[in-house]
C-alpha cells in the first residue's frame, strides 16, 4: 500500500532492504524521504539460498506494488572481504564465506549497493534523521554488540580497509587499574571497548561489582527504581562511553554523534556523557552534540534505501 500521495511512476524510488537475523525488513521511499511501502518476512534461519532468493522475491513483489523498477541498497551484518569478495564477520553465519552481492546481482539483474548495519543507520540519521544538515556525523550501535560508522557531506566513509568507524574494536581510553587487561573479546583482543559498552558488557560488569545476573535492560530499570548497585553500574557505563567517545570526537572532531541500538534508549546517557567527556577531549570548547536516533530501528533500512544518495 502506498503511504504518500504521489506519483511515483514520476520519481527516483530507492527500496532499502536491512538484512536481520531474525527478519528481513523492505522500505521503499521517495527521493524526499517519503516512505511508500514497507514490510518483512522472517529471515529463512541457516538457509543462504533462501535468504537470498526471498530478498529476489520483496524487491519484485514491492516493484510490482508501485509499478516501477527502483534502485536497490542492502544493510548487512557484516561486511564485504576485500581479499575474496565474500562476506564475513555476519552474525547470521550462513553468509559468511558467500558471495551476497554478486548473488543478489545476478537475480536482479542490477547493480547492488551493500553496506553494513552501523553505516546504514548512520547515513540515514545524516540524510534526514536527528543529524540532518550536519557536515560530519558519527552513528553509533550500542546493543549486542558495538559498531559505528562515518558519513561526510552525505557520503558513507568505508576507508581504505573498509573498517572506518569500526571504534568497538579499540581498546577502552585512559583505562582504571581494575579495568585492566579487561574482558576477553571474540577478535581475539582483550579490553575492546565493545567489552564495556555492549548489553553483555554492561551485564557482566554488574555482577563483576557484585550484582546479581541482570540484563542490561533490567539494570537500567532498577537504577531508575534507586536500586544503589545498578544506579552504579549505569554511571560506570556512562563514564566509559564518555572515554571513548572522547576518542572518536579527538580524532574525527564531528558535528554531531547520534545513538542507536538498544543501549542508547538509556536517557541518562545524552545529560551525563557530554558533561563527562570534556575532560578527556584535547579543546577547551567541545561543540560536538550527542543525540538519540529520529528513526530508532527504522534508520537502518531507511539507510540502506540512502546507499543510493540523496537529492
Amino acid at each position: 500500500m502506498i503511504s504518500c500521495m504521489i506519483n511515483v511512476s514520476e520519481i527516483g524510488v530507492r527500496i532499502g532492504i536491512d538484512l536481520g537475523g531474525s527478519k528481513i525488513e523492505l522500505i521503499a521511499l521517495d527521493v524526499s524521504g517519503c516512505e511508500l511501502l514497507r514490510f518483512r518476512h522472517s529471515t529463512p534461519a541457516g538457509d543462504y539460498r533462501a535468504t537470498v532468493g526471498l530478498i529476489a522475491s520483496m524487491v519484485a513483489e514491492a516493484e510490482a506494488d508501485l509499478a516501477l523498477q527502483a534502485t536497490v541498497g542492502i544493510g548487512t551484518p557484516g561486511a564485504i572481504s576485500l581479499k575474496s569478495g565474500l562476506m564475513k564477520n555476519c552474525n547470521s553465519t550462513c553468509l559468511n564465506g558467500q558471495p551476497l552481492k554478486e548473488d543478489l546481482e545476478r537475480r536482479l539483474g542490477r547493480q547492488v549497493k551493500m553496506s553494513n548495519d552501523a553505516n546504514c543507520f548512520a547515513l540515514s540519521e545524516a540524510i534526514d534523521g536527528a543529524a540532518a544538515g550536519a557536515g560530519l556525523v558519527f552513528g553509533v550501535i550500542l546493543g549486542t554488540g558495538v559498531g559505528g560508522g562515518i558519513v561526510v557531506s552525505g557520503d558513507v566513509i568505508n576507508g581504505m580497509n573498509s573498517i572506518a568507524g569500526e571504534w568497538g574494536h579499540n581498546p577502552l581510553p585512559h583505562p582504571r587499574p581494575d579495568e585492566l587487561p579487561g574482558a576477553a573479546c571474540y577478535c581475539g583482543r582483550s579490553g575492546c571497548v565493545e567489552t564495556w559498552l555492549s548489553g553483555p558488557g554492561m551485564s557482566v560488569d554488574h555482577q563483576r561489582a557484585g550484582g546479581e545476573q541482570l540484563s542490561a535492560q533490567q539494570i537500567v530499570l532498577q537504577a531508575e527504581q534507586e536500586d544503589i548497585l545498578c544506579r552504579e553500574s549505569v554511571s560506570r557505563y556512562c563514564d566509559r562511553l564518555a572515554r571513548a567517545l572522547a576518542g572518536v570526537i579527538n580524532i574525527l572532531d564531528p558535528d554531531v554523534i547520534v545513538l542507536g541500538g538498544g543501549m542508547s534508549n538509556i536517557k541518562r546517557l545524552y545529560d551525563e556523557v557530554p558533561k563527562l567527556w570534556n575532560s578527556y577531549i584535547f579543546s577547551d570548547e567541545v561543540r560536538t552534540r550527542l543525540l538519540p536516533p529520529k528513526y530508532g530501528d527504522s534508520s537502518g533500512v531507511r539507510g540502506a534505501a540512502w546507499l543510493w544518495g540523496h537529492e
